[in-house]
């Protein structure tokens, strides 16, 4: 088996790349997986972009994102439920089982985690079923709490599975994605509470570098950069007889900028010296 048989490259990783270079270039460095935007893919072609992968003999590891759910407006709360619908129904045309899901901030004006929350579980409710029957799983992504005000209210592996186990494991799982849980001192306890479950639906690895660039977005670090011991990781989520995917996800202007094939290389190079 090679060492790279569980690699998958996502898309955002090497951004400067268009979706055939990404086929290509992932064909060429031995990398079977790729995790997916629905950006750039709606702009390429959902369909046109399953025909390049399925042709191209990679897997698609994930589609991200949906979610979203917290607007309290009925509107608003409705016009989330319907993308969301509309990205199950690409995530199930590209082929891949994984919706990750970043499940947003507090409304404007609001102070109440709890209702948001709430909320997310309402949501997930009316979409789980769907999903399941387009064979995809809503997976709930924590983001680090530095997000919890404008982007994910979820902020740590317990929160996700407190609010996944409300529903059947084969409908609604959680991402364990290193950037943003690393630093949770009762991570390896929910690691292990997450594959007892059977609800790890996505492994993400990305590395904690500071200082943190300005609007924290896009200040994940290339593996090694930083403070995460992945292989640590890698052992705790394997431990818990998880055998998918793991996924490099990396948003960084400077990895952006320099040749895509350099930063493939690189990434490979420490996923082998730094995760296995």
């Amino acid at each position: 088996m090679s060492a790279l048989s569980r690699l998958s490259l996502n898309q955002e990783t090497i951004k400067q790349w268009s979706l055939p270079e990404l086929a290509e270039g992932c064909v060429k460095a031995g990398v079977p997986g790729v995790g997916l935007w629905r950006e750039p893919v709606q702009k390429y072609g959902v369909a046109a972009a399953a025909e390049l992968v399925r042709n191209a003999g990679l897997s698609v590891t994930s589609l991200c994102r949906g979610g979203f759910f917290t607007a309290s407006e009925p509107e608003a709360r409705a016009t989330a439920l319907a993308d969301n619908r509309r990205a199950i129904d690409e995530a199930a045309t590209l082929g891949t089982d994984t919706l990750v899901l970043v499940s947003g901030g507090l409304p404007d004006g609001s102070r109440d985690l709890f209702a948001a929350r709430e909320r997310i579980a309402d949501a997930l409710g009316d979409l789980a079923p769907y999903a399941a029957d387009h064979g995809v799983r809503l997976a709930i992504e924590p983001l680090h709490p530095m997000y919890a005000s404008d982007r994910c209210v979820v902020s740590t592996l317990a929160q996700a599975l407190d609010l996944a186990e409300r529903f059947p494991a084969e409908q609604v799982g959680v991402v364990v994605d290193t950037y943003h849980i690393w630093w949770d001192d009762t991570v390896a306890d929910q690691i292990a509470r997450a594959g007892a479950g059977g609800r790890i639906a996505a492994f993400q690895l990305a590395d904690w570098v500071t200082p943190l660039p300005e609007g924290v977005l896009l200040g994940r670090g290339q593996l090694g950069d930083g403070s995460v011991d992945f292989r640590w990781f890698r052992e705790q989520v394997d431990a818990t007889g998880y055998t998918g995917p793991i996924e490099v996800e990396i948003f960084n202007p400077d990895l952006w900028a320099r040749d895509g094939a350099e930063v493939l290389a690189e990434v490979a190079d420490r996923y082998r010296t730094l995760v296995l």
